[in-house]
């Protein structure tokens, strides 16, 4: 691997193309660019000036995706085919969302597992990766009518909490859309860049990057050194944002109509004009005292000092979580060196006023908030393509490095475009009860099933005791040197048994190769994805049949002889299904076997449940 000439980093296949800044947010997403001309960071607006574009999908009948504003429309009128808030699920499993998933209007698949969430859109499931995809499509393809020039990369930004298994997701999505991710950036990392902070070599400096948007809030805890950005520490409520200043709008207009007792009813038909009213209420209480309007023919106002009063609990939450965000990071106020704000909700005055209180410092706010974390990305992009000569990124992996999962799936371990040195490690476990073996094959490359990459290495990590499937616990670690040498080591952690090995992933491997494996890669996504969903939908389907008939073997005298006749039905249903079926068809055989077993296991769970806590005070 060694020194990587940055012509292979950001693809010496540039055309007269740009690479540009994504801020894929939860609410609103946006494109920016560094201007060709004056140098200066911009976002992409359309004719109109509107920059923003919704974070929202609506399915028609003919299942075709309408993506931002014009799906925005259709979020009462057919909310289970309307898809919002996607950011939340991606690289989340239906048990990381249990408990807030009546937030969300549409079908969430719960298939009981730690597996990652569908969503079921009629007789179609997709994955919130295919579903980022649309939104990365809009955007690359309103880039590329507005700027006149193919977008074909892109530097994406994340939330700095994001995991690995999200930052993957989000990559995926990218690549999904036709986009050659560069970069995955955090956001407080970007809205500092956007900022010029870390674009000094010789500057160190701590920030607080206060992040208020429309439905959620991070505070990250930054040190800049050298050109570097580490993130100290980061905290915040993913349920609050500025749709919580409305709903309090809304409330409190309903309890002072109530107390005047009016004839208004409070309908489905005026519920959305309300909340729009307490939008604009919220944004025109930022320039006036007092906002008057009327909905339904019946006055409603609401004043400065009442709305404050409203907001004041929602700004001390993340005040708090200011406070809890220091504290992990060990630092005291007076350390902070800048304070930066991002997200729309944070024009409301109060919001400004409370965090620079509690700061005690002047907050940073010239920047446009909505468009600050997009401008940043854009500065990031700018680096990549080697225009600023300021940064020059040699050490970098110039292909993704990761191993070979079930049903011949390469799961990326470290993406390309990564700087080195680099060390990551990941979970994994065994299949069957009993295996005392495992083997590690290493892969190179960006398709999605490992007959398409380059195999650099193999070896077995063995004498693994003897446990049941999914007991074990395999961490698998990377570790890339400065000399770009990929150090490879399994190790279980419960036995303590170890097994590494030494790789040279860029040996034999031209420019010329290196470029075409990155052109596959996005001409054949869309394939790619396809079949890793196929595989994974299959693998999932086996693991279900399989731990359904022992269950039913070994409890055949606690279930009713219906019980065993139905769930067998659809059992061989689905053993035809994972041969000849398609993804959707498996899903829904996988959705009608977990339906027909459910109140059977837990029956029993109740039975097993009941005879343990027999005799026993609770």
């Amino acid at each position: 691997m060694g020194k990587i000439a940055i012509n292979i980093a950001t693809g010496s296949l540039q055309q007269k193309e740009m690479i540009v800044g994504i801020d894929l947010g939860t609410t609103n997403s946006l494109v920016a660019i560094i201007h060709p001309q004056d140098r200066n960071p911009q976002v992409i607006k359309e004719v109109m000036g509107n920059s923003l574009v919704p974070s929202v999908l609506h399915f028609d009948k003919s299942g075709e995706p309408i993506v931002g504003d014009e799906a925005l429309k259709y979020l009462l009128t057919d909310p289970q085919q309307t898809i919002f808030s996607v950011k939340r699920l991606i690289g989340k499993s239906y048990n990381d969302i249990r408990e807030r998933s009546n937030f969300f209007t549409y079908k969430i698949f719960d298939d009981q597992t730690e597996r990652l969430v569908k969503i079921q859109v009629g007789d179609k499931f997709y994955s919130p990766v295919e579903l980022s995809s649309f939104i990365l499509k809009e955007l690359k393809s309103r880039a590329e009518h507005i700027l006149k020039t193919p977008v074909t990369k892109a530097v994406i930004t994340v939330p700095a909490y994001f995991n690995d298994a999200q930052r993957q997701a989000t990559r995926d999505a990218g690549k999904l859309a036709g986009l050659d991710v560069l970069r995955i950036l955090n956001e407080p990392t970007a809205a500092s860049l956007a900022y010029g902070l870390g674009l000094n070599k010789n500057e160190t400096k701590t920030i607080a990057v206060y992040d208020l948007g429309g439905g959620t809030f991070d505070i990250s805890i930054l040190r800049i050194s050298d050109g570097i950005f580490e993130v100290l520490s980061t905290n915040g409520d993913t349920y609050l944002g500025g749709d919580d200043f409305d709903d309090a709008i809304v409330k409190f207009w309903k309890e002072k109509i109530e107390l005047e007792k009016s004839a208004l009813k409070f309908s489905e038909n005026n519920k959305q004009e309300f909340r729009l009213k307490a939008e604009a209420a919220k944004r025109h209480l930022s320039l006036h005292h007092e906002f008057i309007s009327n909905v339904d023919g019946y006055l409603i106002k609401i004043s400065k000092s009442e709305f404050e009063n409203l907001g004041s609990p929602l700004v001390n939450k993340t005040i708090l979580c200011c406070a809890n965000a220091l504290k992990d990071a060990e630092i005291s106020i007076t350390e902070i060196d800048e304070v930066i704000m991002v997200g729309g909700s944070t024009r409301i005055p109060l919001v400004k006023q409370t965090v620079g209180q509690f700061f005690n410092k002047k907050v940073n706010d010239t920047l446009n908030p909505d468009e600050v974390v997009a401008l940043g990305a854009a500065v990031q992009a700018d680096i990549l393509a080697g225009n600023n000569k300021d940064f020059l990124l040699l050490d970098i992996t110039p292909l993704s490095l990761g191993i070979e999962t079930m049903g011949g799936l390469m799961d990326v371990l470290i993406p390309r475009n990564s700087k080195i040195p680099i060390r990551t490690s990941r979970q994994y476990t065994t299949q069957k009860d009993g295996q005392m073996g495992i083997v590690i094959s290493v892969f190179q490359g960006e398709r999605d099933l490992v007959k398409d990459n380059r195999k650099l290495a193999e070896f077995k990590l063995s004498n693994i005791p003897a446990m049941p499937a999914g007991l074990p616990k395999i961490e698998i670690s990377f570790l890339i040197d400065a000399d770009g040498i990929l150090n490879v080591k399994a190790k279980e952690l419960r036995s303590g048994v170890t097994q590494q090995i030494e790789v040279k992933p860029q040996y034999g491997l031209t420019d010329k190769e290196v470029e075409k494996m990155l052109l596959d890669s996005i001409e054949h996504a869309t394939e790619d994805i396809q079949t890793r969903a196929l595989v994974e939908v299959q693998t999932e389907a086996k693991q279900l049949l399989d731990v359904t008939k022992t269950f039913i073997e070994k409890n055949k005298t606690h279930l009713l002889n219906e019980e065993i006749i139905a769930s067998e039905k659809i059992m061989e249903q689905l053993e035809i299904l994972i041969k000849s079926g398609n993804k959707d068809e498996i899903h829904a055989a996988i959705e009608q076997l977990n339906e027909q077993s459910r109140p059977y296991a837990e029956r029993f769970m109740n039975e097993a449940i009941g005879k343990a806590m027999k005799g026993k005070q609770v």
